[in-house]
């Protein structure tokens, strides 16, 4: 495995290691490829995902913008989702990527949607 992934993979360990979510305060975990980002609600009591939103939603992909506006708008639906479902609380993991750029994008978005972390 190359340094950069294997490197990421050791902080992400170190993060879950700290942070776990749950039914009433679950974790906000983001993926980032090269092209997409994907957030999800995790309840790890019960090993479940509550909610999820990705940059390949189809009204999500309709929009036009680069890959951070995309991000900020994943996490406002996350946050939309979450209020629906009557969560305000979560856990921010970043999964071992640096809190810049996108990941910041997804945090900020989900913050202006009314989730508090």
């Amino acid at each position: 495995m190359n340094s950069k992934v294997s490197s990421r993979q050791k902080i992400r360990y170190r993060i879950r290691k700290k942070i776990s979510g749950s039914a009433t305060k679950p974790r906000l975990s983001v993926f980032r490829s090269n092209k997409d980002i994907y957030v999800q609600l995790i309840d790890d009591a019960n090993g479940t995902t509550i909610a999820s939103a990705s940059s390949r939603q189809k009204d999500i992909a309709a929009q036009k913008g680069n890959k951070v506006a995309m991000s900020k708008m994943v996490g406002e639906a996350i946050a939309k989702k979450s209020q629906e479902l009557g969560i305000k609380d979560v856990v921010f993991d970043r999964s071992g990527y640096l809190y810049h750029g996108r990941i910041k994008a997804v945090a900020d978005g989900a913050r202006e949607g009314g989730l508090i972390f």
